[in-house]
């Protein structure tokens, strides 16, 4: 989906729709992969070849408003978001990180955080980050097993426990095939990031492999809408920009 802005009464509003191509993307040993689609039929499909329970799906999230949000069957184990890596983003990030390095917080031990070490995995990387908290949707199968393994694992050797795993690189070739009617070249460069938010401990948490700890975003009661403000400012930092998508793991209406 991608971000399409009006402006009723001047007050910008954003509403999402389908777009075409993703990052998601896994490698097995020193062999890198191509990104593979994020529409979220292949996602789901990837997800539940690997085990997850077909009771919960990824649902597209068509607006931020109050409205379009409650459109969204809950609970809501996870959001997703997937948005343009611009120059605005990039000093915002190193901005963030050493204030955030100076600034101790508080992450929960309960949080599974994955490094991103593997070149345009963002996809693979913000699936674990919504599902690693809740692997009891995860039936027995080499996601769960991917999963168990590293909780007790460093965010580090998560990432070299990823990089050798041959379950999801074996899924991931074949949603690759599914996703794209021309699939991109391993070697492309794709400027299109994803990050997760889950809620622990009554916290809200962005996930993002490319950062080197979780950002704790404070108190939450509702992860949706309070997941919702948060990309709200990252549409602020980039206001002409449509390359926005908002995914949330949420029952299946469909089930």
């Amino acid at each position: 989906m991608v971000a399409a802005r009006v402006q009723p009464s001047g007050i910008s509003e954003y509403f999402l729709i389908p777009a075409i191509s993703g990052a998601l993307a896994l490698k097995n040993s020193n062999t890198s992969s191509a990104p593979i689609s994020h529409q979220r039929k292949v996602m789901n499909e990837f997800v539940h070849g690997l085990g997850v329970s077909p009771r919960w799906a990824y649902t597209d999230v068509w607006g931020l408003d109050s409205d379009m949000l409650s459109m969204i069957p809950q609970p809501v184990l996870a959001v997703l978001l997937l948005f343009p890596i611009t120059e605005n983003y990039e000093k915002f990030r190193e901005e963030e990180e050493t204030h955030l390095k100076r600034h101790e917080q508080l992450i929960s031990p309960k949080v599974v955080f994955f490094r991103q070490t593997i070149p345009n995995a963002c996809g693979t990387i913000g699936l674990l980050h919504s599902l690693a908290t809740h692997d009891d949707i995860v039936e027995d199968g080499p996601l769960k097993s991917l999963i168990e393994k590293a909780k007790p694992l460093s965010p580090d050797e998560r990432a070299e426990l990823l990089e050798q795993d041959t379950g999801l690189a074996r899924a991931h070739h074949q949603s690759a095939l599914d996703g794209q009617t021309h699939p991109p070249s391993e070697d492309e460069d794709v400027n299109l990031h994803f990050i997760c938010f889950i809620h622990v401990d009554a916290h809200l948490y962005e996930l993002d492999g490319r950062k080197p700890f979780p950002i704790n975003h404070g108190k939450s009661t509702n992860l949706l809408e309070d997941s919702a403000k948060v990309i709200h400012q990252f549409m602020k930092r980039d206001p002409e920009n449509l390359q926005f998508t908002v995914v949330a793991l949420a029952p299946n209406q469909d089930a």
